[in-house]
């Protein structure tokens, strides 16, 4: 398999949130800020590459009867070891994150990753397209986030720029979906013109 194309798919081809609409619930919850996003992207992308990299490795010593439960235990352990670190270092970040830290266990982009790539694939395919796909949701919401704080708050990354009040539906919960929706629109069209 070309490496390079294991790779990008993760941020056009295959993007978890844009084309696959995987992942959507931390996606849509938050995204708040450009910060809140970008945190918990990478907190997955860690979770993704270090599953994809135990899976590949003992995918052979796991029976199929106890395969899925035995990915999520993987998956668990590496959430548990983000969720300490984040805890320990980051605490701002952990307490906006809350809940969907732990919920990184069940996104369907990191089990679906496990079980339909690092599975049936090598060690180093399954590094590259576990960083691909983790760079990609990141970048998702990333973007998400950004959107969402300019358009919410006239700030980005806690700097001010934009005086005055700005659209408070951005911050709130429909404004995730108005956001994403026009960015997968954006994203789709950009895709057939190419």
């Amino acid at each position: 398999m070309n490496q390079w194309k294991n790779f990008t798919k993760g941020f056009v081809k295959e993007n978890a949130v844009f084309i696959l609409l995987l992942g959507l619930c931390p996606t849509l919850a938050v995204t708040s800020s450009a910060e809140n996003g970008l945190g918990m992207g990478l907190a997955t992308a860690f979770v993704l590459v270090g599953s994809n990299i135990v899976v590949s490795l003992i995918k052979n010593f796991i029976p199929d009867k106890v395969r899925i439960p035995a990915f999520i235990v993987i998956i668990a352990s590496f959430v548990t070891i983000v969720e300490l670190v984040m805890q320990a270092y980051s605490p701002a970040l952990f307490d906006a994150l809350g809940i969907f830290i732990p919920l990184i266990v069940v996104n369907c982009l990191v089990l679906g990753r496990a079980e339909g790539f690092a599975s049936k694939q090598g060690l180093v395919s399954s590094i590259v397209d576990g960083v691909g796909m983790g760079l990609g949701f990141t970048y998702a919401l990333f973007l998400l986030g950004s959107v969402r704080e300019i358009l919410g708050s006239g700030a980005w990354m806690g700097m001010k720029f934009i005086p005055g009040d700005a659209i408070l539906i951005f911050i709130m919960s429909p404004g995730a979906f108005l956001v994403l929706g026009y960015l997968i629109a954006l994203i789709n069209k950009l895709n057939k013109t190419n």
